[in-house]
């Protein structure tokens, strides 16, 4: 009998950014994960996913921390580790198209400050939107991993699955991220999917879900024996529900086989007991809603990601219209085709949900159309993979040109005038880049921190006079 040949399944430890994000709203704070990661860096993790994604804003917005600086402290602490982080493509880690010299300036300045590995998506899979942020990523020696954003329809065959590989592969990838997001891809389907995509591409393939609908666990056992080489986990403490497959678990389900990770599971005891204190808190505070935790099979029923549904859920409530959720949950999947079929991720989900509850509220299709769904119509956001509904369209957008180049070509170059607007306010390069993305919150954030080292300078200088004991 062949010997079997060691392929140690890579694990992506998410704790640090997506399990938090999607628990408890990206509300841990840089101070809570400093005192573990010495522990962390031993485990022998592929990588930890500790940054992007919502975490930029809300360290501005409701930590008032510097992510910046957090990425440089963490970088500090993880000597043998690989830091990751999630980027929105062309829109970096806000909800606009940003122009290419802010995206570049954005990748550069990750890379010096920490990060290794970059994780490129775009809501639409139009890889356009890719294209800037991987050619920086790659000048500036950093693993640029892109993302496809994983969702059913008539467009998305298995050949378009393996077309779509061949293509990431031709745009200089280094590796290719599977990103469900809404927890759909199903045990069996993964097989199929990783399969297909191993015809379409040589690269290294990760798998992405979260745990919403329940599968997710089987999800990953089927992937890793159909040859996806490395998965994202969560410590136990803030897995499972709308976040991850807790890491403890996966590492035990693949023990003695040919994907042995080889990890310590007494040293993952100790992380987890690490965290466990602080998901206590979050659910005695009302910050980790029990919800959020369950499995929500509906997310299967409407392909409708769980955050979605909450979205849908309180607008209605606002609206004092709850008696029509089934009606706006049928809606859904109709504005999705007319609106050129896209995966529902951030911002397409909100935008096709929001649409969704007007055309059903109004009590006719399309009378009323959001900023945002004219904005996608006009293709503004980039090209989905089936043509809008013409009549739609026009409804939305009359006779305006609709977009068919690159959205960001016809974006001027915009980092001087962001550099010049904060110049009496910049204390290092970066803020240049916080500003860009959230002006608002970064001016309060600044604003905050200029108080903050005026009370301390005011203090020391106390203390100095002998105004206050030493």
């Amino acid at each position: 009998m062949a010997e079997q040949v060691k392929k140690p399944i890579g694990i992506t430890e998410t704790i640090l950014r997506d399990a938090h994000q999607s628990l408890i709203a990206t509300r841990m704070s840089t101070e809570q994960m400093l005192p573990i990661i010495e522990k962390m860096d031993q485990v022998g993790y592929h990588s930890v996913e500790c940054w992007g994604g919502a975490t930029f804003d809300a360290s501005l917005r409701f930590l008032k921390e510097d992510p910046w600086e957090r990425l440089r402290k963490l970088k500090a602490g993880f000597k043998n580790t690989k830091l990751q982080m999630l980027f929105r493509g062309q829109n970096i880690l806000g909800y606009n198209h940003y122009s290419d010299d802010v995206v570049e300036y954005f990748v550069q300045k990750s890379i010096a400050n920490g990060i290794d590995i970059i994780r490129i998506f775009d809501c639409f899979n139009d890889l356009r939107n890719l294209e800037t942020a991987v050619k920086a990523a790659k000048k500036e020696q950093g693993h640029a991993q892109i993302a496809l954003s994983y969702t059913l329809g008539d467009a998305y065959t298995l050949e378009y699955w393996k077309d779509i590989a061949r293509r990431v592969e031709e745009l200089g990838a280094d590796s290719l991220c599977i990103k469900d997001m809404a927890g759909l891809l199903l045990p069996y389907k993964a097989t199929e999917l990783v399969e297909a995509l191993k015809e379409g591409t040589q690269l290294p393939i990760q798998l992405h879900t979260h745990y919403t609908s329940g599968v997710a666990s089987m999800t990953y056992l089927k992937a890793v024996e159909a040859g996806v080489d490395v998965i994202d986990t969560a410590m136990s403490p803030f897995s499972m529900g709308t976040s991850q497959p807790a890491t403890e678990v996966m590492v035990e389900t693949f023990k003695g086989t040919e994907y042995d990770t080889g990890f310590d599971q007494n040293l993952l005891a100790e992380i987890a007991d690490y965290f466990r204190p602080m998901q206590e808190e979050a659910l005695k505070s009302g910050l980790l809603n029990p919800k959020v935790m369950g499995v929500d099979i509906k997310t299967l029923l409407y392909q409708v990601p769980g955050g979605m549904l909450s979205n849908l859920v309180s607008q209605l409530k606002e609206a004092k219209a709850e008696d029509k959720y089934y009606d706006v949950l049928r809606e859904i999947p109709e504005v999705r085709k007319d609106f050129g079929e896209p995966p529902l991720v951030t911002p397409s989900s909100q935008i096709v949900g929001t649409q969704a509850v007007l055309n059903v509220l109004q009590g006719e299709r399309y009378k009323m159309v959001t900023k945002e769904s004219k904005k996608v119509l006009a293709g503004e956001f980039g090209e989905t993979v089936k043509p809008f509904n013409k009549e739609v369209q026009k409804k939305a957008i009359g006779d305006a040109e609709p977009i068919t180049c690159r959205p960001a070509d016809l974006i001027p170059p915009q980092l001087d005038k962001f550099r010049e607007d904060i110049k009496e306010w910049m204390q290092q390069e970066e803020d240049v880049l916080s500003y860009a993305l959230f002006p608002q919150v970064a001016m309060d954030f600044f604003k905050h921190r200029q108080a903050q080292q005026t009370s301390v300078d005011v203090t020391a200088a106390d203390t100095a006079n002998g105004a206050y004991p030493v």
